[in-house]
């Protein structure tokens, strides 16, 4: 696509550059005076909310209820869950003072909520007729990240943490795999992304779970993007914070535990993947704006009236739909301008096209052209702006298919990252120590998920300890 807007670097000149000329050039955020802080202007948060509205309905089709559990957990309790701890430690913001006096129980700002839901199950369940507990609350969580950048990796961001308790593995194992494609269909259904899905590795897993399940999405510079997680938490936590219930058989039982989560990173999953050399492209079912209507020389009788009618017939379908009629700014210039804003569908409607009966609609993911008839142009809106999804994520699945490349040695590995980047399947022993020699000697290419396991009797041999090879991954660097 032909480069028009000079206020952002070029992608493949310099992509930290481009994205966060796009992050800022399209009015998405600001940062904050705290390192690592941003605020999400409307734009941004707007976006949050379509998926905000996708998650909420899938997750109650799931069974769960949202709830809001405090944001503050007693050192006390957060050190119950030992491996858990150890995990998020160096990224705890930490509270000592309350009221000017020193707490004598620190609070730590929560960096995740498996304990505080912990803490609430065990004063929500007594019977096995109390279960299963589907709760999900939307937040926001800090994390004292030492490297920043909006939407990708924050000091505080913003994310949806479910929490769920049941009486037997089964169901919580489903629950886990259940959320899992949720989150992938939101990112087939929704943002027109796909989405590499699997295990993590256990050195890549959640701190204090005993599985955890990934989507990974491709960004165009060929780095991975962790987009949503979903945990087996087992019986850890729940027996860390006392929670048991009256069993069927009049026993006490322990329960079992699922946690699940995506954040605002999908916003920069958006921008990566879909966005171009002039700015977002949005994928209509997400856009906050998925057509604009542009007058050309709305003085002129009758166009301003044409563009007025077209407006009301296109939200009356519950299109979001903006007709700007600002006659302080040209038609060229907010052409620029919602190209940037990445604005799936733009129409114009000047003289000569109301004396046709016709306006000109441009696409913004290809810049294609056409002419409808303006009797007929609403009517034709919600197939168009499928078209257009369709469209999206058949490119992304494209770029990501031919982003996979298989290799059988930390060679070939470094060859294919350095030069085409994306995934790379190679087989290891699926030893925690091989991982950490392969992201030692591949510039910190990570194990993004498991592929397959390998049968007892494979003859492939791990590149990097020499044993029997156990697993196939996928590797790549990432955000």
């Amino acid at each position: 696509m032909e480069k028009k807007n000079e206020a952002i670097t070029s992608r493949d000149v310099d992509f930290a550059k481009w994205y966060t000329d796009v992050c800022r050039k399209a009015d998405l955020m600001d940062y904050y005076s705290v390192k690592g802080f941003i605020d999400y202007l409307p734009y941004s948060y707007a976006i949050w909310e379509e998926i905000q509205n996708y998650m909420n309905r899938r997750f109650k089709e799931n069974g769960a209820e949202n709830v809001y559990v405090p944001m503050v957990i007693p050192a006390s309790l957060f050190n119950k869950e030992k491996e858990h701890v150890e995990g998020f430690a160096p990224e705890c913001l930490v509270a000592t003072i309350g009221g000017g006096e020193t707490l004598s129980d620190p609070l730590i700002i929560r960096p995740t909520s498996e304990v505080v839901f912990s803490e609430l199950f065990k004063k929500r369940v007594t019977s096995y007729r109390d279960l299963p507990i589907r709760y999900n609350q939307w937040c926001s969580v800090v994390r004292w990240e030492k490297t920043t950048r909006p939407f990708l990796r924050g000091a505080e961001f913003l994310w949806q943490e479910g929490h769920c308790l049941f009486e037997t593995e089964e169901e919580a194992r489903k629950n886990t795999i259940d959320m899992l494609h949720v989150y992938n269909d939101c990112g087939r259904d929704l943002l027109a992304i796909p989405f590499i899905v699997g295990r993590k590795t256990e050195s890549e897993k959640f701190a204090g779970a005993k599985e955890t399940y990934t989507i990974e999405a491709l960004m165009h510079d060929g780095k991975a993007l962790q987009s949503g997680t979903s945990h087996y938490l087992g019986q850890g936590f729940a027996k860390s914070s006392g929670v048991q219930f009256l069993g069927r058989q009049s026993v006490l039982e322990t329960p079992y535990q699922t946690s699940w989560g995506v954040s605002t990173r999908l916003l920069g999953a958006i921008i990566m993947v879909h966005g171009d050399d002039n700015g977002l492209v949005l994928p209509p079912y997400v856009a906050p704006i998925q057509v604009v209507i542009v007058p050309v020389r709305m003085q002129t009788p009758g166009v301003l009236e044409a563009c007025h009618k077209l407006f009301e017939e296109i939200k009356a379908l519950g299109i979001r739909v903006k007709l700007d009629d600002d006659d302080n700014r040209t038609p060229g210039w907010k052409f620029a301008q919602y190209e940037m804003k990445g604005v799936p569908l733009r129409i114009e409607i000047g003289p000569g096209d109301l004396e046709k009966g016709e306006a000109i609609l441009t696409k913004r993911v290809n810049s294609e052209k056409t002419t409808v008839k303006l009797d007929t142009l609403a009517s034709l809106l919600p197939q168009i702006l499928k078209d257009i999804h369709e469209t999206m994520y058949q490119k992304a699945l494209e770029n990501l298919n031919a982003h996979i490349t298989d290799v059988s040695s930390l060679e070939e590995m470094n060859d294919v990252l350095n030069t085409k980047g994306g995934f790379v399947r190679m087989a290891y022993d699926g030893s925690a120590d091989s991982e950490a020699e392969i992201k030692s000697k591949t510039n910190g290419a990570t194990a993004r998920c498991l592929y397959q396991r390998l049968p007892e009797d494979t003859s492939l041999r791990c590149p990097v300890s020499g044993k029997q090879a156990k697993v196939i991954a996928y590797f790549a660097r990432a955000y």
